[in-house]
Protein backbone atom coordinates (compact mmCIF):
# COMPACT_ATOMS: atom_id res chain seq x y z
CA UNK A 1 0.00 0.00 0.00
CA UNK A 2 1.44 3.67 -0.86
CA UNK A 3 1.95 6.05 2.01
CA UNK A 4 -0.77 8.15 0.46
CA UNK A 5 -2.93 5.48 1.48
CA UNK A 6 -1.50 4.58 4.53
CA UNK A 7 -2.02 8.12 6.18
CA UNK A 8 -4.87 10.66 5.02
CA UNK A 9 -3.21 13.26 3.42
CA UNK A 10 -4.47 16.50 4.03
CA UNK A 11 -3.61 19.96 0.71
CA UNK A 12 -1.14 21.76 2.39
CA UNK A 13 -2.68 25.63 3.39
CA UNK A 14 -0.74 28.37 1.17
CA UNK A 15 -1.70 31.35 3.98
CA UNK A 16 -1.09 31.83 7.56
CA UNK A 17 -2.23 28.63 8.29
CA UNK A 18 0.49 27.43 6.53
CA UNK A 19 3.30 28.76 8.77
CA UNK A 20 1.26 27.15 11.82
CA UNK A 21 1.28 23.93 10.74
CA UNK A 22 5.04 24.27 9.70
CA UNK A 23 5.54 25.13 13.38
CA UNK A 24 4.45 22.64 14.80
CA UNK A 25 5.77 20.33 12.56
CA UNK A 26 9.25 21.67 13.07
CA UNK A 27 8.72 22.14 17.27
CA UNK A 28 7.67 17.85 16.80
CA UNK A 29 10.62 17.22 14.43
CA UNK A 30 13.17 19.56 16.48
CA UNK A 31 12.40 19.62 20.13
CA UNK A 32 10.42 17.30 20.44
CA UNK A 33 12.70 14.41 18.36
CA UNK A 34 9.68 12.72 16.89
CA UNK A 35 10.15 10.75 12.93
CA UNK A 36 8.79 12.30 9.77
CA UNK A 37 6.62 9.02 9.91
CA UNK A 38 5.13 9.89 13.38
CA UNK A 39 4.87 13.05 12.53
CA UNK A 40 3.00 12.69 9.44
CA UNK A 41 0.41 10.38 11.53
CA UNK A 42 -0.22 12.68 14.25
CA UNK A 43 -0.64 15.88 11.61
CA UNK A 44 -2.55 13.92 9.03
CA UNK A 45 -0.04 14.69 6.49
CA UNK A 46 2.36 12.38 4.30
CA UNK A 47 6.01 12.26 4.97
CA UNK A 48 6.37 13.95 1.95
CA UNK A 49 4.20 16.84 3.40
CA UNK A 50 6.83 17.08 6.54
CA UNK A 51 9.69 16.93 4.79
CA UNK A 52 8.25 19.88 2.31
CA UNK A 53 7.49 21.75 5.47
CA UNK A 54 10.75 21.05 7.48
CA UNK A 55 12.70 22.56 4.13
CA UNK A 56 10.16 25.31 4.27
CA UNK A 57 10.68 26.25 7.88
CA UNK A 58 15.03 26.29 7.50
CA UNK A 59 14.75 28.21 4.19
CA UNK A 60 11.98 30.77 5.39
CA UNK A 61 14.44 31.38 8.67
CA UNK A 62 11.67 29.70 11.11
CA UNK A 63 13.88 27.23 11.49
CA UNK A 64 17.43 28.38 12.45
CA UNK A 65 20.45 25.41 12.60
CA UNK A 66 23.49 27.04 14.52
CA UNK A 67 26.81 25.40 13.90
CA UNK A 68 29.09 26.14 17.00
CA UNK A 69 32.22 23.91 17.07
CA UNK A 70 34.08 23.78 20.46
CA UNK A 71 36.86 25.35 18.33
CA UNK A 72 37.31 28.60 17.47
CA UNK A 73 35.98 28.98 13.40
CA UNK A 74 34.06 31.05 11.10
CA UNK A 75 31.72 28.41 9.79
CA UNK A 76 29.65 31.37 8.08
CA UNK A 77 32.72 32.66 6.13
CA UNK A 78 33.60 28.34 5.31
CA UNK A 79 30.02 27.83 3.59
CA UNK A 80 30.39 31.26 1.63
CA UNK A 81 33.58 29.90 0.12
CA UNK A 82 32.48 26.52 -0.31
CA UNK A 83 29.57 27.80 -2.24
CA UNK A 84 31.52 31.04 -4.03
CA UNK A 85 34.60 28.27 -5.12
CA UNK A 86 32.91 24.94 -5.55
CA UNK A 87 35.30 23.46 -2.67
CA UNK A 88 34.60 20.50 -0.80
CA UNK A 89 35.40 21.60 2.37
CA UNK A 90 36.92 25.49 4.00
CA UNK A 91 38.33 25.81 7.47
CA UNK A 92 38.36 29.62 8.66
CA UNK A 93 40.30 30.64 11.85
CA UNK A 94 38.86 33.96 13.37
CA UNK A 95 41.51 36.74 13.23
CA UNK A 96 41.24 37.04 16.78
CA UNK A 97 42.74 34.15 18.02
CA UNK A 98 46.19 35.54 16.84
CA UNK A 99 47.83 38.80 18.28
CA UNK A 100 50.35 38.54 15.15
CA UNK A 101 50.92 36.65 12.18
CA UNK A 102 53.29 34.51 13.90
CA UNK A 103 50.39 33.46 15.86
CA UNK A 104 48.04 32.89 13.00
CA UNK A 105 50.34 31.06 11.29
CA UNK A 106 50.28 28.55 14.28
CA UNK A 107 46.64 28.76 14.70
CA UNK A 108 45.71 27.87 11.01
CA UNK A 109 48.80 25.05 10.93
CA UNK A 110 46.50 23.58 14.22
CA UNK A 111 43.72 23.56 12.14
CA UNK A 112 45.14 21.90 9.60
CA UNK A 113 46.62 18.93 11.25
CA UNK A 114 43.37 18.84 12.94
CA UNK A 115 41.99 18.35 9.47
CA UNK A 116 44.45 15.55 8.57
CA UNK A 117 44.31 13.84 11.59
CA UNK A 118 40.43 13.81 10.48
CA UNK A 119 40.45 12.92 6.95
CA UNK A 120 38.87 9.21 6.56
CA UNK A 121 39.26 7.49 4.53
CA UNK A 122 42.93 8.04 5.58
CA UNK A 123 45.43 7.94 2.33
CA UNK A 124 48.27 5.48 1.91
CA UNK A 125 50.56 8.38 0.04
CA UNK A 126 50.09 11.86 1.07
CA UNK A 127 51.85 14.55 -0.96
CA UNK A 128 53.42 17.44 0.86
CA UNK A 129 55.14 20.84 -0.03
CA UNK A 130 58.16 22.35 2.44
CA UNK A 131 57.98 26.01 3.88
CA UNK A 132 57.27 27.57 7.54
CA UNK A 133 53.45 26.99 7.32
CA UNK A 134 53.90 23.75 6.65
CA UNK A 135 56.69 23.11 8.85
CA UNK A 136 54.38 24.48 11.54
CA UNK A 137 51.85 21.73 10.48
CA UNK A 138 54.02 18.65 10.78
CA UNK A 139 54.95 20.52 14.50
CA UNK A 140 51.12 20.48 15.12
CA UNK A 141 50.55 16.72 14.18
CA UNK A 142 49.83 14.51 17.42
CA UNK A 143 52.20 11.10 17.48
CA UNK A 144 51.17 8.09 15.18
CA UNK A 145 48.10 9.77 13.98
CA UNK A 146 48.17 7.82 11.02
CA UNK A 147 50.35 4.13 11.39
CA UNK A 148 52.24 3.19 8.26
CA UNK A 149 51.96 7.10 6.36
CA UNK A 150 53.95 6.73 3.33
CA UNK A 151 54.69 10.79 2.92
CA UNK A 152 56.04 12.05 -0.11
CA UNK A 153 57.75 15.61 -1.47
CA UNK A 154 56.01 17.59 -3.95
CA UNK A 155 58.64 19.78 -4.90
CA UNK A 156 62.66 19.74 -4.87
CA UNK A 157 63.58 21.38 -1.45
CA UNK A 158 67.43 21.79 -1.07
CA UNK A 159 68.63 25.05 0.14
CA UNK A 160 71.07 26.96 -1.52
CA UNK A 161 71.72 29.34 1.02
CA UNK A 162 71.68 28.23 5.09
CA UNK A 163 68.47 29.60 7.02
CA UNK A 164 67.77 30.36 10.43
CA UNK A 165 64.99 27.83 10.51
CA UNK A 166 65.01 24.10 8.83
CA UNK A 167 61.91 24.56 6.43
CA UNK A 168 62.66 21.97 4.21
CA UNK A 169 62.37 18.57 5.89
CA UNK A 170 58.61 18.30 6.17
CA UNK A 171 58.13 15.29 4.72
CA UNK A 172 60.52 13.75 7.69
CA UNK A 173 58.66 15.08 10.27
CA UNK A 174 55.23 14.51 9.07
CA UNK A 175 56.09 11.07 8.48
CA UNK A 176 57.91 10.24 11.85
CA UNK A 177 55.14 12.06 13.82
CA UNK A 178 52.98 9.42 11.80
CA UNK A 179 55.41 6.44 12.39
CA UNK A 180 55.20 6.16 8.57
CA UNK A 181 58.05 6.66 5.83
CA UNK A 182 59.20 9.59 3.66
CA UNK A 183 59.91 9.93 -0.22
CA UNK A 184 62.16 12.73 -0.75
CA UNK A 185 63.02 14.63 -4.23
CA UNK A 186 66.69 15.45 -2.96
CA UNK A 187 66.77 18.33 -5.73
CA UNK A 188 67.08 21.79 -5.90
CA UNK A 189 63.42 23.84 -6.27
CA UNK A 190 64.65 25.60 -9.26
CA UNK A 191 67.64 24.87 -11.53
CA UNK A 192 69.53 27.05 -13.62
CA UNK A 193 68.77 25.67 -17.14
CA UNK A 194 66.11 23.95 -18.73
CA UNK A 195 67.81 21.15 -20.52
CA UNK A 196 69.26 20.49 -16.27
CA UNK A 197 65.77 19.94 -15.50
CA UNK A 198 64.93 17.40 -17.98
CA UNK A 199 67.86 15.32 -16.96
CA UNK A 200 66.93 15.11 -13.24
CA UNK A 201 63.75 14.29 -14.26
CA UNK A 202 64.73 11.62 -16.77
CA UNK A 203 67.02 10.30 -13.81
CA UNK A 204 65.16 6.64 -12.03
CA UNK A 205 65.64 8.08 -8.61
CA UNK A 206 63.68 11.55 -9.61
CA UNK A 207 61.30 10.02 -12.11
CA UNK A 208 60.28 7.31 -9.76
CA UNK A 209 59.84 10.30 -7.14
CA UNK A 210 57.42 12.52 -9.01
CA UNK A 211 55.70 9.33 -10.38
CA UNK A 212 54.61 9.06 -6.54
CA UNK A 213 53.65 12.73 -6.15
CA UNK A 214 51.38 12.49 -8.93
CA UNK A 215 50.13 9.21 -7.35
CA UNK A 216 49.48 10.42 -4.09
CA UNK A 217 45.30 10.94 -4.19
CA UNK A 218 45.65 13.65 -0.89
CA UNK A 219 47.81 16.11 -0.94
CA UNK A 220 48.39 19.59 1.10
CA UNK A 221 50.62 22.40 0.64
CA UNK A 222 51.51 26.13 1.59
CA UNK A 223 51.81 29.06 -0.98
CA UNK A 224 54.25 31.76 -0.91
CA UNK A 225 53.94 35.51 -1.61
CA UNK A 226 55.70 37.13 -3.77
CA UNK A 227 58.75 39.34 -1.41
CA UNK A 228 62.00 38.78 0.05
CA UNK A 229 59.89 37.07 2.78
CA UNK A 230 59.02 34.02 0.68
CA UNK A 231 60.87 30.97 1.67
CA UNK A 232 62.59 30.90 -1.99
CA UNK A 233 63.73 34.04 -1.59
CA UNK A 234 65.34 33.25 1.54
CA UNK A 235 66.97 29.66 0.44
CA UNK A 236 68.78 31.20 -2.75
CA UNK A 237 66.44 30.39 -5.62
CA UNK A 238 65.92 33.96 -6.09
CA UNK A 239 67.49 37.40 -5.87
CA UNK A 240 65.60 40.74 -5.82
CA UNK A 241 65.64 41.31 -9.80
CA UNK A 242 64.23 38.09 -9.70
CA UNK A 243 61.26 39.31 -7.78
CA UNK A 244 61.06 42.77 -9.67
CA UNK A 245 61.00 41.18 -12.71
CA UNK A 246 58.10 38.54 -11.77
CA UNK A 247 55.91 41.51 -9.91
CA UNK A 248 56.10 42.84 -13.60
CA UNK A 249 54.77 40.16 -15.27
CA UNK A 250 52.13 40.10 -12.76
CA UNK A 251 52.81 37.29 -10.67
CA UNK A 252 51.05 37.31 -7.22
CA UNK A 253 53.25 34.30 -5.41
CA UNK A 254 54.35 30.74 -5.92
CA UNK A 255 52.24 27.34 -5.48
CA UNK A 256 54.74 24.62 -5.38
CA UNK A 257 57.73 26.90 -6.40
CA UNK A 258 55.48 27.84 -9.40
CA UNK A 259 54.58 31.28 -9.99
CA UNK A 260 51.45 32.53 -10.64
CA UNK A 261 49.23 35.62 -11.72
CA UNK A 262 45.67 36.71 -9.91
CA UNK A 263 43.94 34.20 -11.74
CA UNK A 264 46.44 31.17 -10.97
CA UNK A 265 47.98 30.96 -14.77
CA UNK A 266 51.65 30.76 -14.88
CA UNK A 267 53.39 33.78 -15.39
CA UNK A 268 56.87 32.87 -16.40
CA UNK A 269 57.00 29.70 -19.01
CA UNK A 270 61.16 29.83 -18.97
CA UNK A 271 61.29 29.94 -15.26
CA UNK A 272 58.40 27.38 -14.56
CA UNK A 273 60.74 25.00 -16.99
CA UNK A 274 63.34 25.59 -14.09
CA UNK A 275 61.31 24.31 -11.62
CA UNK A 276 61.80 21.17 -10.10
CA UNK A 277 58.25 18.99 -9.12
CA UNK A 278 54.65 18.65 -9.68
CA UNK A 279 53.03 20.52 -12.24
CA UNK A 280 50.27 21.99 -10.52
CA UNK A 281 47.63 21.17 -13.02
CA UNK A 282 47.98 17.93 -11.22
CA UNK A 283 46.45 19.67 -8.37
CA UNK A 284 43.06 19.64 -10.00
CA UNK A 285 43.08 15.57 -10.59
CA UNK A 286 43.33 14.79 -6.69
CA UNK A 287 40.91 13.68 -4.47
CA UNK A 288 41.92 16.16 -1.80
CA UNK A 289 43.83 19.10 -2.61
CA UNK A 290 44.13 21.00 1.04
CA UNK A 291 45.90 24.43 0.56
CA UNK A 292 46.84 25.60 4.11
CA UNK A 293 47.74 29.64 3.84
CA UNK A 294 48.21 32.30 6.82
CA UNK A 295 48.70 35.84 6.56
CA UNK A 296 47.34 39.15 4.98
CA UNK A 297 50.76 39.49 2.75
CA UNK A 298 49.02 35.93 1.23
CA UNK A 299 46.03 37.26 0.44
CA UNK A 300 46.10 37.70 -3.11
CA UNK A 301 48.39 34.01 -3.84
CA UNK A 302 45.25 32.37 -1.92
CA UNK A 303 42.81 34.00 -4.27
CA UNK A 304 45.22 32.71 -7.19
CA UNK A 305 44.81 29.20 -5.92
CA UNK A 306 41.25 29.26 -5.53
CA UNK A 307 40.35 30.74 -9.13
CA UNK A 308 42.64 28.48 -10.74
CA UNK A 309 41.10 25.56 -9.17
CA UNK A 310 44.15 24.11 -7.46
CA UNK A 311 42.42 23.34 -3.96
CA UNK A 312 40.03 21.61 -3.32
CA UNK A 313 40.17 22.43 0.63
CA UNK A 314 41.33 25.60 1.93
CA UNK A 315 42.43 26.34 5.73
CA UNK A 316 43.23 29.78 6.28
CA UNK A 317 42.63 32.82 8.04
CA UNK A 318 39.23 35.39 8.44
CA UNK A 319 41.41 37.97 6.60
CA UNK A 320 42.09 35.64 3.27
CA UNK A 321 38.37 34.63 3.59
CA UNK A 322 37.11 38.12 3.20
CA UNK A 323 39.61 38.97 0.70
CA UNK A 324 38.62 36.27 -1.68
CA UNK A 325 34.71 36.09 -1.19
CA UNK A 326 34.67 40.48 -1.77
CA UNK A 327 36.61 39.55 -5.01
CA UNK A 328 34.07 36.92 -5.10
CA UNK A 329 31.02 39.31 -4.83
CA UNK A 330 32.70 41.86 -6.64
CA UNK A 331 32.62 39.69 -9.83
Amino acid sequence: MSEAGQTQSVRLPSDEQREHLMVRVAKLFYDLERTQSEIATEVGLTRWQVKRLLTEARELGVVRIEITPRTRRRTDLEVKLQQAYGLHDAIVVPNGVAADNALLIEAVAQAAANYLVGINPKPDLLGVSWGRTMTAVARRLPANWSPGLHVVLLNGAINLRSTASQTSAVAEEIAKTANGVATLLPVPAIVGKSSTRRALEEDPIVERVLELAQKAEVVCFSMGPISNDSVLFGSGYLEESDLDRLKAAGAVGDILGRFVDARGQIVDAVLDDRTVGLRIDHLKSKRCSIGVVAGADKTHIALAALRGGYVSVIITDETVARFALEISDGE
